[in-house]
């Protein structure tokens, strides 16, 4: 269970220095949180709230936020419009894609006099017989319902058959209503029955769950095929593939505990290939061969440039790292023929055109684009490259002994 934390809130108030009790506005969207807490004692002078594709089942503690004007619950567990009569500001409430069933709980909107806009599509009571009808007539301050205007003669119309709409409207929810207990038994009979097969089986060594091969007896007179097959059926792998499969193909209602269980269902999931990750760690990169030859790497994906400075005899590789990056995450190692630099544990290394003096080499951090700058000193009579002139082929002459042409 994800709860809302401090922390949590704090990380996303840096357009407010990070500081959570003047925030105005937070976005606590996709976090996975099941419930609302601390917000209305943190945040006091929140105007905006964004706490869409979460799991929250209930409007709950909400009520401090005097300055809230928009609430952005969609994608959530919703199923009863409650405990907002204390947002004296709230002006729009969005809704959508929850799992209101109630309609009649629109009724304790009423005291929210400033609400002008509200999104309830995607719930179930948008399907009633009557919906717009009922919600436009108990809320008569209301401007917009799902995106729609609401006109001064759809509101009129609205007001004179409202007994009728009423009547219909609280048939079709107790109907509802009856269908949700079901489905919530259902839920929680096929919960439990899944945590009892959990305890017949065992966990083994690599986390997975196996059957308990000790109780079964074995069958004589098997041959070779057979037992080949029965292995396959044993094995882990197949056994996890089998109820993947099965998980995703059986058919179920869309209901807040579906949800909760894909949602679970995935986390487990990651937990697991996370630790399977864990075991298998990856092989460390290879930096020089076993014949000695240096590989140029570029892990951590920094632009850089490499030139040579004819002038002072010196090779300068400028390495575009992070501005406001601390220094003390980099790690600079100059060999004679290769250049290493280990920025947030991950490794930079570049082959040197030339032999280079590597105590002599210095790094420097730029103080206006915060690059790191390697200033490395050629060594001492190494050659510089040129351009190569072709030479004319040689000529070969027999040449005589001066003496001998001076006694001729």
């Amino acid at each position: 269970m994800v709860y809302i934390t401090e922390d949590m809130v704090r990380r996303r108030a840096e357009h407010n220095e990070c500081e959570i009790f003047s925030l105005e506005e937070v976005s606590l969207h996709q976090q996975d949180i099941e419930r609302i807490e601390h917000i209305d004692r943190w945040c006091r002078d929140l105007k905006i709230l964004y706490l869409q594709n979460n799991l929250i089942p209930r409007i709950e503690n909400v009520g401090r936020l005097k300055k809230l004007q928009y609430l952005n619950l969609a994608l959530n567990n919703i199923e009863v419009i409650e405990n907002l009569e204390g947002c004296e500001s709230l002006q729009k409430l969005d809704l959508t894609v929850n799992f209101v069933g109630r309609l009649s709980s629109v009724e304790s909107l009423q005291r929210n006099v400033h609400l002008t806009e509200m999104f309830l599509v995607g719930n179930p009571c948008a399907e009633f017989q009557g919906y717009r009808q009922y919600v436009v007539a108990s809320l008569p301050r209301l401007q917009r319902l799902d995106g729609t205007e609401i006109s001064r003669s759809e509101r009129i119309r609205a007001a004179q058959g409202l007994e009728q709409v009423e009547r219909r409207v609280r048939e079709q929810e107790n109907v509802y209503l009856k269908r949700r207990a079901r489905e919530t038994e259902e839920a929680q009979g096929k919960e439990a029955g899944e945590e009892k097969g959990n305890k017949e089986r065992k966990a083994g060594f690599d986390g997975r769950w196996y059957t308990d091969i000790n109780n079964t007896a074995p069958v004589l007179g098997e041959n070779k095929e057979n037992q080949e097959v029965k292995e396959n059926r044993a094995s882990p792998d197949l056994d996890d593939e089998r109820r993947e499969k099965e998980f995703w193909h059986t058919p179920c209602s869309f209901t807040p505990e579906s949800r909760v269980e894909v949602h679970r269902h995935l986390e487990e999931k990651k937990k697991t290939k996370e630790k399977e990750r864990e075991k298998k760690p990856k092989a460390p990169r290879t930096l020089i061969t076993d014949k000695g030859r240096v590989m140029n790497v570029n892990e951590p994906k920094l632009d850089f440039a490499l030139t040579e400075d004819e002038e002072n005899n010196t090779i300068v590789l400028n390495l575009e790292v992070f501005r406001h990056m601390d220094s003390s995450l980099i790690d600079v190692d100059v060999q004679p023929t290769y250049a290493r630099v280990i920025v947030k544990g991950k490794i930079f290394q570049m082959v040197l055109p030339a032999e280079v003096k590597p105590d002599s080499s210095t790094a420097q951090r730029s103080q206006t684009t915060g690059h790191l700058v390697l200033t490395m000193p050629r060594v001492e009579g190494e050659i510089k490259g040129t351009n190569i002139v072709p030479r004319p082929p040689r000529v070969c002459r027999s040449r005589r002994r001066p003496s001998e042409d001076n006694n001729s």
